[in-house]
């Protein structure tokens, strides 16, 4: 973690401006960032583009979406050094999103076993992995589970939460009824969860009991709409247009998707076997040894 010193005067600057300059803060960031802009330059994404106009001195490039593709860019977005006892939730939009939280656990942890940590600087494994994955359909008790994060947080300094927004909305609803708060619901008799916001609702909760000095909500929605696709998702779009269109053409109707009643196979699966609401399955083997790892930090 950076070591620095805030003052009062600065503190007060910046709740009075909403902004200060704080020099030398990331001095040692500055050699990456310049290669990780080199490189960029020399290597633009699909975005990337010259805009001095012809006859303008200096140079307007202009370029963005690089982070995930660029080594430099990406150590510094997700470098979670320069804060202390910080809590991190990544909350997974949906009613009933189970399976994608906990599957969007699993994949974030095969990447994180091809990263290389030096834990002699800080750099430690075990403070970007994973701490807990909340589901709808796993109930627990949330006294012994602060009481195991706050044990993460004392030791590595960060909590990393993985959250399924349908979590905890009884928990959620029980203390805004005892609170006298009205709970609205949809034009289908849903429990609103924009409303109820599980992601902030339990942010709070956990920042106090966790003591964290810096909070952050990443709601996957909006890393969804900003991130371009790699080729796995641009594999399965194309394979499922085609299957689409195979199907049109045969006069099939249905939902183009891996069906798990053939295999996984991609297939037209028909109207009467789609319904909202299905449980995920935490008897799973990948999802039970996965829980085993992170239970062990």
């Amino acid at each position: 973690m950076l070591e620095m010193n805030i003052s009062k005067k600065q503190i007060d600057n910046y709740k009075k401006d909403g902004a200060i300059k704080i020099p030398s803060l990331f001095t040692e960031w500055i050699n990456e960032i310049k290669e990780g802009i080199d490189f960029n330059i020399d290597n633009p994404s699909l975005y990337g583009a010259e805009n001095t106009k012809k006859g303008q001195k200096g140079r307007f490039f202009d370029d963005y979406g690089n982070w995930q593709r660029i080594p430099q860019f990406e150590n510094i977005v997700n470098e979670n050094t320069t804060s202390d006892r910080q809590l991190i939730i990544h909350e997974v939009m949906g009613r009933n999103c189970g399976w994608l939280t906990a599957a969007t656990a699993y994949e974030y942890k095969k990447i994180l076993s091809t990263k290389k940590f030096i834990p002699e600087i800080g750099l430690n494994k075990e403070k970007w992995d994973i701490h807990s994955v909340l589901l709808p359909e796993k109930n627990i008790d949330f006294k012994l589970e602060c009481d195991r994060l706050k044990k993460i947080m004392n030791k590595y300094d960060c909590v990393n939460i993985f959250l399924s927004e349908g979590f905890g909305i009884d928990i959620i609803i029980s203390e805004k009824k005892k609170n006298g708060e009205e709970i609205l619901k949809d034009a289908f008799g849903h429990v609103r969860l924009d409303d109820l916001n599980p992601g902030k609702w339990f942010a709070e909760k956990f920042g106090d009991i966790l003591g964290a000095n810096k909070i952050l909500i990443q709601k996957s929605g909006y890393f969804s709409r900003s991130s371009k696709a790699n080729n796995k998702d641009l594999d399965l779009i194309f394979e499922t247009c085609d299957y689409a269109m195979k199907s049109a053409i045969e006069k099939k109707n249905g939902v183009i998707g891996r069906d798990e009643d053939k295999n996984n196979r991609l297939s037209c699966i028909e109207f009467k076997r789609i319904k909202g609401g299905k449980p995920f399955d935490t008897n799973s083997e990948w999802y039970i040894k996965m829980m085993k790892d992170i239970n062990t930090l």
